[in-house]
């Protein structure tokens, strides 16, 4: 019987013995292919070779939640514009609620995106030259604060409060800029390559969540005031319609953006910097190697003499603004920026046909039969649908199949399905304002929708932060953001002028006559097919580690 418990202990300490020496022989075999893989930096190899870990997600979601917040504050706008009409603008003699005048809901919806613009070329810059972390806080601050403060805007007069608002909006646009090239940046500097895309698409995807949690605030804050706050429809008593207390409404929905940000702050600054900033740009291979070691859990040589060699390149030393830079990347630049602000205009001016979608089912009554709480609820409800069935999986697609048929399929298909579908709804466009088919009308903007978002629309985020060299990356992101939101401010605005009726006696109040709706989506239609060219100028980036994506030679031995 004494034999037994001998035979079985011999038999474990061999079993352990060979399970030690398969996870030696499964190290060595890593650090192998790490050395031989372009002669690179192994500390970028481990990176690259990496197996998807929890510090994968844990980036995803903290970058994640700083999108999350962008969507939030800058969507929320747009369900409480009809109630600030109503509670600054409304005159005891008009027949309808009041509204905004045009300048005013111009200024309100779009000095975000002004400041947005600013945000993106400064703090792009500025995450090259101080380093993503330490740019990463300041931004995330700025939103906090900046969130608040837009809620708790204030006062004499309605110009007062809306100039109040636009202030305090412009520098959350300002903060917001500055989380589209560092949250890219830092999450291609963290991926692996095999699965990077579907990881920085995965944090742009968080948006789709953010709009979706900015109309569920907006539907509970309502419905929570409208059962305390009993008030008439504006037919019934225009007096009584709005009742004082709604006006805590719009100030809720705005502060709630800062809640998400304010959460992620502490994991945000305990974020280690990128490797890849510390080691090319920063010159510091023993804390690239220190770094990383800790969040791969692996021992790394720091290799602080190959880091000198490549200092020493000239080859990697070119500006932005040479000669250089043009001849290796202009024509990528250009298609960034190009693909990206194309898109942006069809995208942005979307949002003007959603009151024509949302009458078209019934979503959203004529205003004088709603008191002003009940309209906010009704925005609501639909902007939150329209999130639910078809920006969020159009996002979240992209995130499957990323890596899978690559950034050039997905975004050229997006561009093709998005003309088709324009011209599909603007050609016969007298089609479909018939009553017996507005479904048709609706499945078609739907789908506009669900390939914008499964197409270009994530991809001209994901691409920058790839194909350029590392110490320019983040600011080439925030030149093509911008450029971005350059067609934004145009389909927004600009659309918004445009898209009136011809007929000078059929505009709405205080906007002169323009081309019509259905001229104005024969023109989105054709940016469309515009965007679908360009995209020939971007490179496909799959598979490959950044140094190759962004041709940047930092192999050699010293």
């Amino acid at each position: 019987m004494s034999e037994m418990p001998q035979k079985l202990s011999a038999q474990s300490s061999k079993e352990e013995e060979e399970e030690d020496n398969f996870a030696l022989l499964e190290q060595e075999a890593i650090l192998g292919i790490m050395a031989v893989e372009d002669n690179n930096l192994q500390v970028l190899n481990a990176l690259d070779l990496a197996k998807t870990q929890l510090y994968h997600f844990t980036a995803i979601v903290i970058a994640g939640m700083g999108f999350f917040t962008d969507a939030y504050d800058l969507f929320s706008i747009s369900l409480v514009t009809k109630l600030l009409g109503r509670l600054y603008y409304t005159k005891p003699d008009l027949l309808k609620p009041g509204t905004l005048p045009p300048a005013v809901s111009a200024s309100v919806t779009g000095v975000a995106l002004v400041g947005t613009l600013a945000g993106q070329l400064f703090f792009g810059w500025l995450g090259d030259k101080m380093g993503r972390k330490k740019v990463y806080g300041m931004t995330l601050v700025l939103m906090v604060v900046c969130s608040v403060a837009s809620g708790l805007s204030l006062g004499h007069t309605p110009k007062g409060v809306m100039t109040t608002l636009c202030f305090f909006r412009f520098w959350l646009g300002f903060g917001i800029g500055g989380d589209y090239p560092l949250s890219a940046t830092i999450m291609s500097e963290y991926a692996n390559k095999k699965t990077r895309g579907a990881f920085i698409a995965a944090v742009f995807a968080m948006q789709g969540f953010g709009i979706l949690f900015s109309g569920i605030v907006a539907l509970i804050t309502s419905a929570g005031f409208d059962h305390a706050y009993k008030s008439p429809t504006f037919e019934e008593n225009a007096a009584l319609s709005t009742v004082p207390q709604a006006d805590y409404i719009w100030r809720i929905i705005l502060m709630f953006g800062s809640l998400p940000a304010a959460l992620t702050y502490y994991w945000r600054m305990k974020m280690p910097e990128t490797a890849r900033y510390t080691a090319l740009v920063a010159k510091d291979a023993k804390r690239a190697a220190q770094d990383m070691g800790r969040v791969l859990q692996v021992e790394i040589e720091s290799e602080e003499a190959k880091i000198e060699h490549i200092s020493r390149d000239e080859t990697n030393q070119f500006g932005l603004f040479s000669w250089e830079f043009v001849r290796r990347h202009g024509l990528h630049l250009f298609g960034t920026c190009s693909t990206w602000f194309l898109l942006d205009i069809a995208f942005y001016s979307q949002n003007l046909f959603q009151k024509d979608v949302f009458s078209a089912v019934g979503w959203i009554p004529k205003a004088p039969t709603m008191n002003a709480v009940q309209e906010v609820y009704k925005i609501a409800r639909a902007q939150t649908l329209i999130a639910l069935c078809s920006t969020v999986p159009g996002y979240w697609f992209t995130v499957a199949f990323i890596d899978i048929i690559g950034r050039f399929a997905i975004q050229l298909m997006g561009f093709f399905f998005m003309t088709v579908f324009m011209f599909a709804i603007a050609i016969p466009y007298h089609h479909w304002t018939l009553e017996a088919n507005r479904i048709g009308f609706i499945v078609m903007y739907s789908l506009t929708f669900f390939f914008a978002n499964f197409g270009p629309n994530a991809t001209t985020f994901v691409v920058p932060a790839e194909i350029f060299p590392a110490r320019l990356r983040s600011t080439c992101h925030g030149i093509s953001a911008a450029a971005g939101k350059a067609g934004a401010i145009v389909g927004a605005y600009g659309f918004l002028y445009a898209a009136q009726s011809k007929d000078p006696t059929k505009t709405d109040a205080g906007y002169p006559a323009g081309i019509g709706i259905k001229n104005s989506l024969i023109v989105l239609g054709c940016i469309n097919a515009l965007g679908m060219l360009c995209t020939f100028s971007v490179p496909e980036s799959k598979g490959k580690s950044l140094e190759e994506a962004s041709q940047e030679t930092i192999s050699g031995q010293p």
